[in-house]
């Protein structure tokens, strides 16, 4: 039991220690997701307010500061609290003879590092868009994928609104999809999610972008804004559950674009009812009856 206790504690006291020395500027420029982050939404957010979609949209949308803390919070101070659990399970799957090569399919490890860090990019990026289909299709998960879904103004920083239980359920499987590669990591990781940061913050953002052709590979605000429409297609759970790439929605059968002017009401039935503040939205989806 020991080891257990040793492992979450250093493991607690090493991701604080990190994000502290991120903080003060202490840690490689390309590993300093603090201000990595922080530089991209404020390059987003000024092309909001230059080329804004909604013009009636103010600068200071509804729920800016929330979205604001929850950015933060989802990428930092969560991680800290669960990055302890993280590393007792993977004692424990060590000594279950559990290894990172366990489920792998393919080794890439000896590949161009372009290429790694493409399928690196493609692997994760479908399997957070299949677990985005999960919190859809299921009524206990879609109880904690509605925080999300009740912002009723688009902005780049509603990209990081999301309840907590997403991250118990996204970590795992994204874990799962690098053990696929035989549990290898990119050196160059950081490139892939700095990327992905850019991109789910575009996406989100006040910003008519579609990409041209390019619209049948990468997600964008213009799709995405159908993602959180008010109103779906009859019959559906959700359209246009890419994340970065919208390839798997057209590959699927799940993209949905039937108009870009931008006016389409977002959010979902029930919604009014929805708790408004951050402690009681990450408290929601517990209890039986939710809806």
């Amino acid at each position: 039991m020991d080891k257990y206790i040793d492992a979450f504690v250093n493991a607690f006291l090493g991701t604080v220690d990190w994000t502290w020395k991120s903080i003060i500027f202490e840690v490689p420029w390309y590993t300093n997701y603090f201000w990595g982050l922080t530089v991209i939404s404020l390059i987003v957010w000024c092309l909001e307010i230059i080329f804004p979609w909604r013009k009636e949209q103010s600068i200071f949308r509804k729920d800016f500061w929330l979205d604001g803390f929850y950015m933060y919070f989802n990428f930092f101070i969560f991680a800290i609290v669960i990055s302890g659990v993280y590393e007792m399970l993977g004692v424990l799957f060590g000594d279950l003879n559990i290894t990172a090569k366990s489920l792998a399919i393919v080794d890439v490890s000896n590949w161009p590092m372009w290429l790694q860090l493409l399928v690196f990019f493609i692997v994760l990026d479908f399997v957070q868009w299949f677990t985005h289909v999960l919190l859809h299709r299921y009524h206990f998960l879609w109880n904690f994928h509605k925080v999300h879904h009740s912002v009723k103004e688009m902005g780049f920083a509603a990209h990081l609104r999301y309840h907590w239980m997403e991250n118990i359920l996204y970590k795992p499987l994204k874990t799962f999809g690098v053990m696929l590669l035989g549990g290898f990591e990119p050196e160059q990781a950081y490139i892939v999610h700095f990327i992905a940061i850019s991109i789910g913050h575009l996406n989100h953002s006040n910003i008519k972008i579609t990409w041209g052709f390019l619209k049948y590979i990468f997600n964008n605000p213009v799709m995405h804004l159908y993602h959180h429409a008010y109103v779906l297609p009859k019959g559906s759970n959700g359209v246009n559950y890419g994340i970065s790439l919208s390839l798997w929605d057209y590959i699927f059968k799940t993209d949905y674009i039937p108009e870009d002017s931008g006016t389409v009401e977002i959010g979902f039935k029930g919604d009014e009812k929805f708790p408004k503040d951050f402690i009681h939205q990450n408290l929601y989806g517990f209890k039986k009856g939710e809806d």
